[in-house]
C-alpha cells in the first residue's frame, strides 16, 4: 500500500476504535438466527403480509428470506422515474430462488436542479437525515433478512446509507437506475447559461438547451453529487460489479437489478455466505470512497455525506483524512464540469473499472474490502456485459480509449486528486480544484460581502462588479438556512472571469459538483451565524486564496469585529421550512457531516 494511504487508514482505525467497537457489538447482537419473521408474534406477522398475494403462503409458512425493498421512486425526477417497475422484477426474481420481497418504504426524492436558487433548496441537505430516518422507519417493522435500496441522486444514497447502518447486521445492495442517454454537449449548454446570464440569450432559448440535455429517464450525465454517489458505491463495494453507469431501460440494466436480488438472498443469514452491511462498509472502505472521489474529481458534497456516514458506521473521518489522501492520489478522470465528456463518454472510455484497476495496481486503493459481490475490490473492478441474455463480466480495457477523458496512473491528468482543505484566520474550508485552471487557483483581491447569493445577483445586473474581487456570501451555513446550493453564481463568476476578471468565492454555503472553472472556497467553518470570521469580513477587506498551498486568509485585524449577518427569520418558514427547525438547532458543523441526527441523548 502507499505509506500515505496506509498511515490515514491506520489513524482512521486508531481514532474509531471505541466507536467502531460499540457499533460491532450491537450490529452482533442483533444478528438474525432464522427468518426474520419468526420473531413477530401471529398478529404481527398476520399484517405483515395479509396484502402479499402469491407470497403469502411463503411469508406465512416458509423459510426462505425477506428482502426489503426502500425506494426513492417518484416519477416526477427523471433519475428515479426508472425504479417504478424495480419491486415488481425484485418479487420475480426472489420467487425464483425460494424467498420474498416487499416495498418496506418509500423515501422522499427532492432534486437539487428543481429546487436551485429557490427556498426549497433550504430544504435539500436536510432532506438526506430525513431520508435516514425515512429508511429507519421502513426496516424498523423487523420482518426482513437483506435490504434492497433504490436510490440515485444528491442526499438519497447517502441517506439510505446512514439510515440502513442503523440495520447493519442486514445484508445490503444498492441498484441504482443508471444515466440518461447523453444531450447535448455540456460546452453547448454552459455557453447557453453564460449567454443568459448575461443578457444575450432568451428565457425560450435557455430553456431549450436545458431541454435536450436533461431529457430523457435517467441520472443527469454530468459529473455533479449523483453520479458522485455511484461512483462511491462500486468503490466501496456496495453494487454489484459495474452498476453504476448503465443506461436505464436496457436488458443490460435489467439483468444486473435480477443480479442484485439474487445476490442479497445469497447474502442474508439464512445462507452460508452472510455478509452484513456492517462488515462491507468498514474503515478501508471509507478510505477507498474518499480515494475514489479525488481520483475522479467528485462532487465537494461528500466532503459532508462521507464524514456523516461514517459517523453512522462508528468511524470517525475528517477533512484532514481526505486532504492527505488527495495529496497522493492521481487525477484519472476528466468529466464534465471538470472537463467536456459526460458520464456515458466516461464509460465508454474504460469508465470506473479501468479507473480502480489503475489506482489497485498503484497500492492506492485497499483491495482487502468485503464487496457485496462476495469478492474483493479487484472482483469489483470490471464491466458487465450480456452474452446471448447471459450477463457476464469482463476486465476493463487496457489501455484508456480517450486519453481526453479518462487516464492511466502512468500519466494521469494530475498528480494528485480534485479536492483541497483550506486553512487560515477564517476557518477552515474546501475547494474543489479539478475544473479550475492552475493560473486561477490564487487571488489575492478585496472582499465584495453579500448576504445572499440573490444581492450578488442584483449587484450583477446593474452591472456594479468590477475589477478583480472575492465575492463573500455568508449566513449560508446549515445552522442559518440549511446550507443551501449556490449555483445561480456559477454562470455569473464565469462570466466574469471570462471577462478577464479575476473573481473567486468564498463562503459557508454549498456549491457541490458543478462549481466548475471558478476557484470557490466554500463550507466555510465555522459559519457566521455560530460567530465565524467570516461574519467579520467587511467590504474591501483584502483576500488571499492559495488553493495550492491550501490556505485562505483575512488581511485584517478581525480581532474588535463583531458578526455582521442579515436576518435569518425569513428562512425559517414559508416552503415547508417552519417544519426544520429542530433540524437547524441540532445540526453540527461542515466539518462534523452538516448532520442534524447525532444529539447525544441526556435523561
Amino acid at each position: 500500500m502507499n505509506p500515505v494511504i496506509n498511515a490515514v487508514t491506520q489513524r482512521i482505525i486508531e481514532q474509531s476504535k471505541p466507536t467502531r467497537d460499540a457499533y460491532l457489538q450491537r450490529m452482533d447482537d442483533a444478528r438474525l438466527r432464522g427468518p426474520a419473521r419468526s420473531r413477530l408474534s401471529c398478529g404481527n406477522l398476520a399484517h405483515a403480509f395479509a396484502a402479499s398475494g402469491e407470497d403469502k403462503p411463503e411469508l406465512r409458512d416458509g423459510h426462505g428470506a425477506n428482502i426489503g425493498i426502500v425506494t426513492a421512486y417518484n416519477d416526477m425526477l427523471s433519475a428515479h422515474q426508472p425504479f417504478e417497475p424495480y419491486p415488481s422484477l425484485i418479487r420475480a426474481i426472489a420467487r425464483g430462488m425460494g424467498a420474498t420481497a416487499q416495498v418496506a418504504g418509500g423515501v422522499p426524492a427532492m432534486c437539487d436542479g428543481v429546487t436551485q436558487g429557490r427556498e426549497g433548496m433550504e430544504l435539500s441537505l436536510f432532506s438526506r437525515d430525513n431520508i435516514a430516518q425515512g429508511t429507519a422507519i421502513a426496516l424498523s417493522h423487523d420482518a426482513f433478512d437483506g435490504v434492497i435500496m433504490l436510490g440515485v441522486c444528491d442526499k438519497i444514497v447517502p441517506g439510505l446509507i446512514m439510515g440502513a447502518l442503523s440495520f447493519g447486521h442486514l445484508p445490503v445492495i444498492l441498484a441504482p437506475a443508471g444515466p440518461m442517454p447523453s444531450g447535448i454537449p455540456n460546452k453547448e449548454k454552459a455557453h447557453v447559461r453564460n449567454l443568459y446570464a448575461e443578457g444575450k440569450a432568451t428565457r425560450a432559448e435557455l430553456l431549450a438547451a436545458e431541454a435536450a440535455s436533461y431529457h430523457a429517464p435517467g441520472t443527469c450525465t454530468f459529473y455533479g453529487t449523483a453520479n458522485s454517489n455511484q461512483m462511491l458505491m462500486e468503490f466501496m463495494g456496495l453494487h454489484v460489479p459495474g452498476s453504476a453507469f448503465i443506461n436505464p431501460g436496457t436488458p443490460l440494466r435489467d439483468a444486473l437489478t435480477a443480479a442484485a436480488t439474487e445476490q442479497v438472498i445469497r447474502n442474508t443469514a439464512l445462507s452460508k455466505t452472510y455478509l452484513p452491511l456492517a462488515e462491507t462498509l468498514n474503515e478501508k472502505a471509507f478510505v477507498n470512497a474518499m480515494v475514489g472521489l479525488a481520483a475522479t474529481g467528485g462532487s465537494t458534497n461528500h466532503t459532508l455525506h462521507l464524514v456523516a456516514m461514517a459517523r453512522c458506521a462508528g468511524i470517525k473521518i475528517t477533512w484532514s483524512d481526505l486532504d492527505e489522501i488527495s495529496k497522493v492520489t492521481p487525477l484519472l478522470a476528466r468529466v464534465y464540469p471538470n472537463g467536456s465528456a459526460d458520464v456515458n463518454h466516461f464509460h465508454a472510455a474504460g469508465g470506473l473499472a479501468y479507473v480502480m484497476r489503475e489506482l489497485l495496481d498503484q497500492g492506492i486503493l485497499h483491495n482487502d474490502i468485503k464487496c457485496v459481490s462476495g469478492g474483493d475490490l479487484h472482483t469489483q473492478a470490471q464491466e458487465p456485459y450480456l452474452d446471448d441474455l447471459q450477463l457476464k463480466w469482463r476486465a476493463p480495457p487496457e489501455k484508456s480509449l480517450d486519453l481526453d477523458v479518462v487516464r492511466g496512473a502512468a500519466e494521469p491528468f494530475d498528480t494528485e486528486g480534485g479536492l483541497r482543505v483550506l486553512d487560515g484566520n477564517i476557518g477552515r474550508a474546501v475547494v474543489k480544484i479539478s475544473a479550475v485552471a492552475p493560473e486561477f487557483r490564487y487571488i489575492k483581491a478585496p472582499a465584495r460581502v453579500f448576504e445572499s447569493q440573490y444581492a450578488l445577483q442584483d449587484a450583477f445586473d446593474a452591472d456594479d462588479l468590477h475589477g478583480d474581487f472575492v465575492a463573500v456570501i455568508r449566513g449560508q451555513g446549515p445552522c442559518a438556512n440549511g446550507m443551501p446550493e449556490l449555483h445561480r453564481l456559477t454562470p455569473l463568476l464565469s462570466v466574469m472571469q471570462d471577462r478577464g476578471q479575476r473573481v473567486a468565492l468564498l463562503t459557508d454555503g454549498r456549491m457541490s459538483g458543478a462549481s466548475g472553472k471558478v476557484l470557490a472556497a466554500i463550507h466555510v467553518t465555522p459559519e457566521a451565524i455560530h460567530d465565524g470570521a467570516i461574519g467579520k469580513i467587511r467590504n474591501g477587506d483584502e483576500i488571499e486564496i492559495d488553493a495550492e498551498n491550501g490556505t485562505m486568509r483575512v488581511l485584517a485585524d478581525l480581532s474588535d469585529r463583531t458578526v455582521e449577518l442579515a436576518d435569518v427569520e425569513p428562512n425559517r418558514h414559508g416552503m415547508g421550512r417552519e417544519l426544520f427547525g429542530v433540524f437547524r438547532q441540532a445540526v453540527g458543523t461542515a466539518e462534523e457531516g452538516a448532520c442534524s441526527l447525532f444529539v447525544k441523548e441526556t435523561a
